[in-house]
């Protein structure tokens, strides 16, 4: 069976091939990370005979982009076929400060979040090439928000290689700081991603004040109430030094009062983070977004408790390429409900 090459730093490419010189692991490298090659042929300044144990021995999955819309805001939403087996919706996201791309890490997603169109259904988790793959087709994103179809660290070892790869000197060199990775709470890999330090963005998917109101939301939230999730998020801004944001999207009714307000400054007082408030965009659900007048005072509601807050204006919800609308159209639906 061949390996995914994709998936590999140069040392372990090297391995494959003893007997070439060094930098032909490096070039290789180069040519899958920076220049994108979609083929071995393409390697031009690698002998030949080099390029025939590469065939060999690997595979390139292909970009095989099958689908994309763009947003009357000029956001772009790509439906990416992979291996034949699976589909990964990515958007790119235009801003005054530099592009991003959201990216999917699973094929569907276990958590099975209520307002999150992604819940229906899990086929298997992206490798760490197929997430290279969907950064490396929006070619202007100078950030990657890992925050697409599935939960990042319930692919954890994935997303570290991921990491590595996109921030890899001799790749595309991405900071890590232009990294976020979203969380619906998996409190163990939180503590796990925290050890190690790294200098990327941490995001939380929050939504509500109380476990009994979160686990209405969040079928995760019946295995880590609020306490430990919160501890966890101290310990990650303890060992890191690095601030963590809090996704809350707002559904009318339900966790919008000024009184949960109040209850999510109380709960995050003394913690170093910010506050995404996120309107929530319509999906298959019962849920309605907050009107404007109410976020507003949801906000300043936060900011009296000197918790700093921001609302995010949603783009790309026109194609359903909002958060939580990934997944969401009949035509990607049929496509996952027939995989070949």
């Amino acid at each position: 069976m061949k390996t995914d090459i994709l998936s590999l730093l140069p040392h372990e490419i090297a391995a494959f091939f003893p007997y070439e010189a060094s930098y032909r692991s490096v070039q290789i490298f180069e040519w899958l990370h920076k220049k994108n090659a979609p083929s071995f042929d393409a390697m031009q300044n690698l002998p030949k005979s080099l390029r025939h144990d590469l065939d060999d021995v690997f595979f390139i999955t292909p970009l095989d982009v099958i689908e994309s819309h763009i947003s009357s805001d000029e956001t772009i939403k790509f439906l990416t076929r992979l291996n034949n087996d699976a589909f990964a919706e990515s958007v790119l996201m235009r801003y005054k400060h530099g592009n991003s791309v959201c990216i999917s890490t699973q094929a569907g997603c276990k958590m099975g979040c209520k307002f999150c169109a992604s819940a229906s259904g899990f086929q298997r988790d992206l490798t760490p090439g197929e997430y290279c793959l969907q950064v490396y087709n929006a070619e202007s994103a100078k950030n990657v928000v890992l925050m697409g179809c599935g939960e990042p660290l319930d692919n954890f070892d994935a997303t570290l290689r991921f990491i590595e790869l996109i921030t890899h000197e001799k790749g595309k060199n991405l900071g890590a700081r232009h990294i976020t990775v979203s969380t619906c709470g998996l409190v163990p890999k939180i503590y796990a991603l925290a050890e190690l330090e790294l200098q990327i963005n941490l995001a939380i998917s929050l939504h509500a004040t109380t476990d009994e109101l979160r686990q209405k939301f969040m079928p995760i939230a019946k295995k880590y109430p609020l306490s430990e999730l919160i501890s966890a998020c101290r310990f990650y801004v303890e060992k890191t030094r690095r601030r963590i944001t809090f996704e809350y999207a707002l559904i009318a009714g339900q966790n919008d009062s000024p009184a949960h307000a109040r209850e999510l400054g109380k709960m995050l007082q003394g913690l170093l983070c910010h506050v995404n408030l996120i309107p929530i965009n319509p999906v298959q659900s019962d849920f309605s977004p907050t009107p404007p007048r109410e976020t507003k005072i949801f906000a300043a509601a936060l900011a009296e408790k000197n918790i700093p807050v921001t609302v995010r204006r949603s783009l790309g919800s026109d194609i359903n390429a909002a958060c939580g609308q990934l997944r969401a159209t009949a035509r990607t639906l049929d496509l996952y409900d027939n995989l070949s």
